[in-house]
């Protein structure tokens, strides 16, 4: 006998998951946004979240730096899956807590978040397994590093790293050895990045535009989800100092079918079938940075998450059963799980506030989002804002993403352009060529 209305609704209750995504940022309010339109969700929580997240999702207070904490939120609110956003998380070891405790949660255990949070791990796992990648030197002391850029054995310009996370401030591309010389003092005598610092990884420079590659893996395989070229310098034309991100595009255009196989071929398969060989299986988000250089696409680093502000761009045209297949990677069993992108584009453009990369401009009243998201092409994901007496206020470096699709890169642009003209808070900043790459 067929289930009345009322017995089909409590199966699909029963059925549907929660699911809790920790953050606050704007990769986080994609994520939970992308999520609470999924029918296979029942509720979205976010852990601390912020006012954007609060309109898609339940937020709860938590400490990310406290593993124990976030695993006891999650059995407290009967949880189904937990999705990480920030890398710092994933370093201070809640996957592993979770897995111990048997509850699925999509990011890789903190000996396989080294990936990102240690660059000579990253390295030498790609130096172990053939994947291409700069020539580069390992250096323990400054003696050794000082050494190394006397020699001029990787050529100018050169790219010095602090091995450390050192929160996406931690590079220093110098175009001579003076500036090389400065910048190891700085990570190694002067403790700019605190520990990350203590060791640093020095690189010849490659040459390319950039595309970053997202995937999701179980351990085993890994499953391509997207591309996107993010533009990382605060001005236009990737002129100024480098940010955490001031807009990206999805797809990107440079990803033939011939790149694609060859990245999956050369990068992706060994990294992921050398971890698990190495006995550090990597499950979670895989974000792959490359640069197509003329030699081919070679790794510039690997990122343990979804990128940010890439995932705002990604997630509006994710399409497939996303928790389904989160929950199946979570459980090491992706198998032939399917996701595809919408034939659309996204432009989603980063307003930063005044200061931003050196510092940030608190408190300031911001003003015309709803205005901006009134086009149901656009979406506006918050990064650095919170409320203050009712009002929503800046807070942080990196404040508002507004994202716009369109069925070409042009009509993505001057959807987004047009929403980011509607919204004004005291010292915003924007870069005015979000996507132009695009084109060429």
């Amino acid at each position: 006998m067929a289930a009345g209305p009322a017995r089909q609704a409590l199966l699909y209750r029963m059925s549907a998951v929660r699911v809790l995504v920790l953050g606050s940022g704007g990769r986080e309010h994609a994520l939970a946004w992308r999520l609470a339109g999924d029918p296979d969700v029942r509720e979205v929580l976010c852990a601390p979240g912020n006012p954007g997240i609060a309109r898609v999702a339940r937020c709860l207070p938590l400490n990310l730096d406290d593993p124990e904490g976030a695993l006891a939120l999650a059995g407290a609110e009967a949880v189904d899956l937990t999705v990480v956003g920030p890398e710092a998380a994933l370093d201070r070891g809640v996957a592993d807590v979770f897995r111990e405790a048997g509850r699925p949660i999509v990011g890789p255990s903190a000996r396989a978040a080294a990936l990102e949070t240690s660059k000579a791990f990253s390295k030498d796992v790609m130096a172990r397994h053939g994947v291409p990648t700069a020539r580069f030197r390992v250096c323990g002391s400054p003696d050794e590093a000082l050494g190394v850029v006397a020699s001029d054995e990787l050529g100018l310009p050169l790219v010095v790293k602090a091995d450390g996370l050192a929160g996406g401030k931690g590079v220093v591309i110098a175009g001579d050895r003076a500036g090389a010389e400065a910048a190891v003092r700085s990570a190694m005598l002067d403790r700019r990045f605190g520990d990350a610092g203590t060791r640093v990884v020095l690189e010849e420079c490659l040459t390319g535009p950039e595309v970053s590659f997202f995937l999701l893996c179980d351990g085993r395989r890994a499953l391509p989800l997207a591309t996107a070229q993010d533009h990382k310098r605060i001005w236009d034309d990737d002129r100024g100092p480098n940010t955490g991100g001031m807009g990206a595009f999805a797809p990107s255009p440079l990803m033939t079918r011939e790149r694609f196989d060859e990245v999956m071929t050369r990068v992706v398969l060994p990294v992921i079938d050398g971890m698990r060989d190495d006995g550090v299986p990597y499950a979670g988000f895989l974000y792959v940075s490359l640069m197509l250089t003329p030699d081919g696409p070679k790794v510039i680093e690997f990122n343990v998450r979804f990128g940010d502000p890439e995932a705002q761009v990604v997630m509006p045209l994710l399409e497939g059963p996303f928790a389904k297949t989160l929950l199946a990677a979570a459980r090491g069993a992706i198998g032939d799980a399917a996701m595809s992108l919408a034939s659309e584009r996204a432009v989603g453009v980063v307003l930063a506030s005044a200061g931003y990369p050196a510092s940030s401009d608190p408190g300031r009243p911001i003003e015309g989002i709803e205005a901006a998201a009134s086009d149901p092409a656009v979406t506006v994901f918050h990064a650095g804002t919170k409320l203050v007496d009712g009002r929503l206020v800046t807070a942080g470096g990196r404040v508002l993403t507004v994202v716009a699709r369109g069925r070409t890169y042009e009509t993505a642009m001057a959807a987004a352009y047009a929403a980011v003209g509607k919204i004004h808070f005291a010292g915003m900043q924007y870069r005015r060529d979000i996507g132009r790459k695009a084109l060429a």
